[in-house]
């Protein structure tokens, strides 16, 4: 309770004292190994998010800029400082809420999944059927809906800075399953053509909503009512879900329905 707490006065004395400078730019990150919603490609980041997030800003006049700083956990402690001034996108959690600010607009829902070898799969109905297995994710991800919690009193989980190294980890047996967002884990299956030997196991793991976020240690806060009616604009018109779906048509693969993850069988691969 004690860590909580002066975790929550530091973000608040953070807040504050941003409250007294100046926004000359707000300086844009995400996680760099998240594909379709935001990845680097060897030279910037990109994806809909990025692509959401810079639409947004250049319609209000409010000048960015796109930086990569490398792992997705690197990225959340400069949003962390301030260095960061907006996290495009990630989800919503107790957590991060003691130090970013979160749009009120969703961009999208982001499922979460967990992925198997084929040959080594096992009976998987939810969360429960995790306990007792070696389990890996990527260091950074949180997933919402109580799974967090549940995932840290319950489960035996490792961390690696990059989803590939857990799906090495997979296919050399040292761990039982991954945790993972299911468009990056599918899209990564499908580049490197194998998605003959992995697959994601139904119910999803998560299936909620993916947020912008603003540092509250940065100046750039004072954005936050703007950018809200800015994305809310955007979604009025359709384009938050355009946006997403000419990315993952373009990465060649196929959004699951919301609500339908129930379903069994593996992703839908075009």
């Amino acid at each position: 309770m004690r860590k909580f707490l002066s975790a929550g006065l530091l973000a608040a004395a953070m807040a504050t004292a941003a409250q007294g400078e100046e926004c000359s730019k707000v300086v844009v990150s995400a996680d760099s190994d998240y594909a379709p919603l935001h990845w680097y490609d060897g030279k910037r980041l990109t994806g809909a998010s990025i692509e959401i997030a810079s639409r947004a800003l250049t319609a209000l006049g409010i000048p960015f800029e796109v930086r990569y700083v490398g792992p997705f956990h690197r990225v959340l402690k400069d949003a962390q400082s301030g260095e960061v001034a907006m996290i495009a996108s990630l989800k919503n959690t107790p957590e991060r809420q003691q130090y970013l600010a979160f749009t009120s607009v969703p961009l999208f829902s982001n499922p979460i999944a967990v992925f198997v070898a084929r040959d080594r799969g096992f009976s998987y109905s939810g969360w429960k059927d995790l306990v007792g297995k070696r389990g890996a994710i990527t260091m950074g991800n949180q997933f919402g809906e109580g799974f967090d919690e549940f995932l840290r009193d319950n489960l035996k989980v490792e961390q690696a800075q990059k989803a590939y190294m857990n799906f090495s980890k997979l296919d050399a047996g040292s761990i039982d399953y991954l945790i993972t967002g299911y468009y990056s884990g599918v899209i990564y299956l499908n580049q490197t053509r194998q998605a003959d030997r992995f697959m994601p196991l139904k119910p999803y793991v998560t299936e909620s909503d993916n947020f912008i976020a603003l540092s509250k240690a940065n100046a750039c806060v004072k954005y936050l009512p703007r950018i809200n009616a800015q994305l809310e604009t955007m979604k009025k018109r359709g384009e938050l879900q355009a946006i997403l779906e000419r990315y993952t048509s373009a990465l060649k693969i196929e959004a699951p329905i919301k609500g339908k993850n129930a379903d069994a069988g593996g992703p839908k691969v075009k």
